[in-house]
């Protein structure tokens, strides 16, 4: 499509203003970690390395990471074997309903935060408090994972409904086993919407701080908590500011690499 020079510079425009509205506060945030002030006056007084060091040693920040990494990866791996599973099912499978079980999978992702967060909590105190599960990482990692599957379920059953099944059959009819066929078939082709997923339900469950409120109870905190926590915290606001500054930057490599896998054409190949 040709595009007259005013359209183009229109279109540029637009383009910048859209990326300076999305990167100049993370700017901002990466230049405030370096303030010598306590508060988040803007421009900075001065700038300084000392918040970075004092909360390299923050046990409390430490801890929250730990619990939302542990969160994440638990939360991931449920996403990944229960969403693939479905989308399998879905893909390769005809059966009565199959089409109302799609949507109710994908729902979770639609409702909002807070209406999961109380049906969890409700669910989690009749069904697993009496049986002497009570809130914790556990109950973290599932309500996490109500909405993790949807991402994993997405990608793969796209990527399964644009491969079709005629390389599955033609290996079977070839002499190999179902093992065989999932091995050098159907996991290369569905390898890169498995990573793509995984790497977008982590991403999920890392930032998730609604469903986490009602399900964490008062024994676990993870970051976003943590940084919720002690935002109204005056003598915390460097630090909450340097942690938010360092999510923003070790947030560049798995954007990077989801961005990479999914525009992954091949199917198997990164």
């Amino acid at each position: 499509m040709n595009l007259s020079r005013g359209a183009r510079a229109a279109l540029a425009t637009f383009m910048g203003l859209g990326l300076a509205l999305i990167y100049l506060p993370l700017l901002v945030v990466l230049i405030s970690s370096f303030n010598t002030d306590r508060t988040f006056g803007w421009p900075p007084s001065g700038l300084t390395f000392d918040w970075w060091t004092r909360t390299f040693h923050n046990t409390g920040a430490r801890d929250a990471l730990a619990t939302s990494v542990k969160a994440g990866l638990g939360a991931t791996a449920v996403a990944l074997l229960l969403g693939t599973m479905a989308a399998f099912a879905v893909a390769r499978y005809r059966f009565f309903g199959r089409d109302a079980i799609s949507i109710l999978i994908v729902l979770p992702i639609a409702l909002p935060g807070i209406v999961t967060g109380i049906a969890l909590s409700n669910a989690i105190t009749t069904t697993l408090e009496p049986i002497g599960i009570n809130f914790g990482l556990f109950t973290v990692v599932v309500g996490h994972a109500t909405f993790c599957v949807v991402v994993v379920y997405n990608n793969v059953l796209a990527r399964l409904r644009r491969t079709g099944g005629s390389l599955e059959e033609a290996s079977m009819d070839l002499g190999a086993d179902v093992f065989q066929t999932f091995r050098h078939v159907t996991f290369p082709a569905v390898r890169s919407a498995l990573l793509a997923g995984a790497l977008l339900a982590f991403a999920l469950s890392f930032d998730e701080i609604i469903v986490t409120t009602f399900t964490a109870g008062a024994s676990v905190q993870t970051l976003p908590l943590w940084i919720f926590t002690n935002l109204a915290r005056p003598n915390q606001a460097p630090v909450v500011t340097v942690v938010a500054a360092v999510l923003i930057v070790a947030s560049i490599f798995p954007v990077w690499l989801a961005q990479r896998v999914s525009s992954d054409t091949a199917g198997g190949r990164l």
